[in-house]
């Protein structure tokens, strides 16, 4: 059997070293097939077919996502004796966190969650979000706190995909929902600090995986991240759009 076309022929036989521009292709062509770009309910956002109660649901659950974003990338501060690595990683527990002076995104994300008409504690609290986000970021967690560090640095290389996702976000949500224009800065930060991140992930991963296991690792990390971001959204679309049955505790959506 063949290899798919836009994947390497040898990233499916794991019986030699790639060289780094095979094994970088492998990591942009697993993103144009299984990144979270492709979701319907993403599809549905940026054609402005969702309502508002819509995006709530998606706001406040992301938020529990990226309420735990610091503890994922503190879990792996903690996996590493190399101190130039905890130097340059620790960067990302205080973009989300914040320096005590500026907001970090959290608290941009709550003034995302504020915008769209919730109130704040109630994503602060976790109220109403669907047990599904519940358990598809503590597996994110568990995941970085279990396995290799490499495989823990890898599955944060979807930051390689989501500038130009975040791009057209922004434009979509000023086009069709401008009542979101005021909760955007967390976006409007990523679009520097993803690329940022992602280009020293990437060549730490690419320095570290230096066999085929080890690359086959690391791919294998990076799909189980766009699976846990795709879930997380699967179970948005069957609460809040088809067919649209919110499981018990979970947040209501009005039609509006």
């Amino acid at each position: 059997m063949n290899a798919p076309a836009n994947i390497p022929a040898s990233l499916t036989t794991g019986k030699k070293l790639l060289p780094e521009n095979e094994f970088i292709a492998g990591f942009h062509a697993i993103g144009e097939e299984r990144y979270h770009h492709l979701h319907p309910f993403h599809l549905l956002m940026h054609e402005g077919k969702l309502t508002r109660g819509q995006l709530q649901a998606w706001a406040l659950n992301r938020y529990y996502y990226q309420s735990h974003i610091p503890l994922k990338d503190a879990a792996i501060l903690a996996r590493s004796d190399d101190p130039s690595f905890r130097l340059a990683w620790r960067k990302r527990v205080i973009d989300h966190d914040g320096d005590g002076n500026n907001p970090g995104g959290i608290e941009k994300w709550l003034r995302l969650v504020e915008a769209t008409g919730l109130p704040r504690q109630q994503a602060l609290h976790g109220d109403g979000i669907v047990p599904a986000t519940r358990f598809a970021v503590q597996a994110y967690v568990n995941f970085v706190s279990t396995h290799s560090l490499l495989e823990a640095v890898a599955s944060s290389l979807t930051e390689l995909f989501s500038h130009k996702l975040i791009t057209l976000r922004v434009d979509r949500m000023r086009q069709h929902y401008p009542w979101l224009t005021g909760g955007l800065d967390y976006f409007n930060a990523r679009l520097t600090q993803a690329p940022e991140d992602a280009e020293f992930a990437l060549a730490w991963v690419v320095k570290h995986a230096r066999t085929p296991e080890q690359q086959e690792k690391a791919y294998a990390a990076l799909r189980t991240k766009c699976d846990i971001l795709w879930a997380q959204l699967d179970a948005l679309y069957f609460a809040y759009v088809q067919p649209g049955w919110p499981p018990p505790g979970a947040f209501k959506a009005s039609e509006k």
